[in-house]
């Protein structure tokens, strides 16, 4: 296997960056330079949340254009990780890394004067390829600028609270522009941010890329973007329509257009995804561990969000800021995970502690109740907490396990793994959710109110008086047993997780 610490690029590429991180200046603005468009690819998971509504007047979407602006995005972004992580290994991590700075500025400034849908679902698509290529370029680089480990695990810590605290910090940001400016605000922060790259990345960041990459395999692209795409939707799908016969279907050609995807990269001469990546010491547990936490997350985001809204009444703009809190101490827990670990905590260790860190914070959102706010902020920042520490090591083993010259690969493995699994975590707890929330509501409730809480507070608002309150009374405490059920679920998997890193990573950074 190689070398994970040896490069095949040229010697003063990766030798520069290191002797200039020894900078503050240095090291401090080429990161800053770095995670500028990481928190903005990530904010624009979420940015549309408060700002559909001033779209839906303005443009007047159909329902299936309404459900394209929102989706797109995401799913071109998961489709084509894998095909730019290994472009950007072949043609350069800076080249492709100011590529998609440009297409994401020239997007957002479309987006943001879109005069119709159509026009601005095709911005939001240009949007997603921008991302997929600023994602594994900005991880990928990382891993070539900073060769001190100490170095490189901090840089690493700092992305993951970054990647983390932008999809909340979107929300947010959405709903103050659209309550002070118009709509199209919301992509026009992404301008400076992408001018600022362009100007300053071809001086501050090095050039780097695989000096033997072998031809690109066009037939992977394809199969990868049919394996992904399919089975993304499916499981994003199933938590609010159930298991659907198309869903069911969808995911499972998305699985059998993955395995075509496997065999292409096992009997092809120039896979890519090399299969030999795989085989790195730690990699593959790497990615299963992230996938796993990432279910977790994101199956519990689903709960915690509806909590605050419809549970505690909660306007979508109060219950985003509120859901910043956890937050704040996001930014601590990766850099506080990397200093164990260079301090000499076994790695396995650590990981399995964040892990059981995420399988606290499940136990406590058992003991919600129907108005227990503080209980379940804690939940949530017990989880993040979690959830950085797990993705900052795991991160940092999987790109050291990786040779250099597939960096941008092996980030964008990651990157898809997070996908995978907070779209399974959306499914799996948001079924358990549903599940056991339809179990608590009484046979005779109305019919809407028993599939779902959105149901039920609409129906009870049509009710008289005392009917529509016991009603709403009902349905919140149903769904705060299926909050519990999924929560119990997510613990259990958890605290197995847990096990599995302590057995499988440790003594992993040696």
């Amino acid at each position: 296997m190689t070398n994970p610490t040896s490069t095949n690029t040229p010697p003063t590429t990766t030798a520069l960056a290191g002797r200039r991180w020894g900078s503050p200046l240095w090291g401090r603005t080429a990161l800053g330079v770095l995670m500028l468009p990481l928190l903005l690819v990530s904010m624009d998971v979420s940015v549309l949340y408060f700002a559909l509504p001033a779209i839906g007047a303005d443009l007047a979407p159909s329902g299936t254009q309404q459900l394209w602006i929102l989706d797109v995005y995401g799913f071109v972004l998961a489709g084509l990780l894998m095909t730019m992580g290994a472009l950007g290994d072949r043609i350069g991590r800076r080249r492709l890394l100011l590529a998609g700075a440009a297409a994401f500025g020239g997007a957002s400034l479309l987006a943001a004067y879109a005069d119709s849908a159509g026009t601005l679902i095709a911005a939001r698509a240009i949007l997603g390829i921008g991302g997929a290529t600023l994602m594994p370029s900005t991880m990928a680089l990382l891993r070539t600028m900073f060769t001190d480990p100490g170095q490189r695990a901090k840089a690493i810590g700092l992305w993951s609270g970054v990647m983390t605290g932008g999809i909340a910090l979107g929300s947010v940001m959405s709903g103050i522009l659209v309550e002070h400016f118009w709509w199209g605000s919301v992509f026009l922060v992404n301008l400076p941010a992408m001018a600022l790259l362009l100007a300053v990345g071809p001086f501050l960041l090095p050039e780097s890329r695989n000096p033997s990459p072998g031809r690109f395999d066009w037939l992977s692209v394809p199969l990868s973007m049919a394996a992904v795409l399919p089975v993304v939707y499916g499981l994003k799908e199933i938590p609010s329509e159930g298991w659907h016969p198309l869903y069911v279907v969808s995911v499972t050609v998305g699985l059998l257009f993955a395995a075509l995807f496997v065999h292409r990269q096992r009997t092809t001469g120039s896979p890519l995804i090399p299969p030999a990546l795989l085989r790195g010491r730690g990699f593959t547990p790497a990615l299963v561990l992230n996938l796993v936490a990432s279910l977790a997350m994101m199956g519990s985001a689903i709960f915690t969000t509806q909590y605050l809204q419809s549970v505690l009444g909660m306007s979508p703009l109060a219950a985003a800021l509120w859901s910043l809190l956890p937050s704040v101490f996001i930014g601590v827990a990766g850099p506080v995970t990397a200093q164990l670990v260079q301090r000499g905590a076994d790695r396995g260790y650590v990981v399995a502690g964040g892990f059981a860190a995420m399988a606290a914070g499940f136990v406590l959102l058992t003991l919600v109740g129907t108005d227990s706010l503080w209980l379940v902020l804690t939940g949530a920042g017990v989880l993040a907490c979690g959830m950085v520490a797990i993705m900052s090591q795991l991160t940092d083993l999987a790109m050291t396990a990786a040779p250099v010259e597939r960096a941008g690969t092996a980030s964008s493995l990651l990157e898809t793994a997070t996908e995978f699994g907070g779209a399974l975590g959306m499914a799996v707890l948001g079924s358990i959710g549903t599940a056991v929330y339809r179990h608590e509501m009484p046979a005779t409730a109305p019919a809407e109110s028993r599939e779902t809480l959105g149901g039920a507070l609409a129906t009870a608002g049509r009710l008289p008086g005392s009917a529509g309150q016991a009603l709403t009374r009902t349905a919140r405490e149903a769904f705060t047993s299926g909050m519990h059920g999924a929560a119990v679920a997510g613990a259990v998997l958890l605290a197995l997780a847990a096990v599995g890193a302590g057995v499988t990573l440790r003594k992993s950074g040696e």
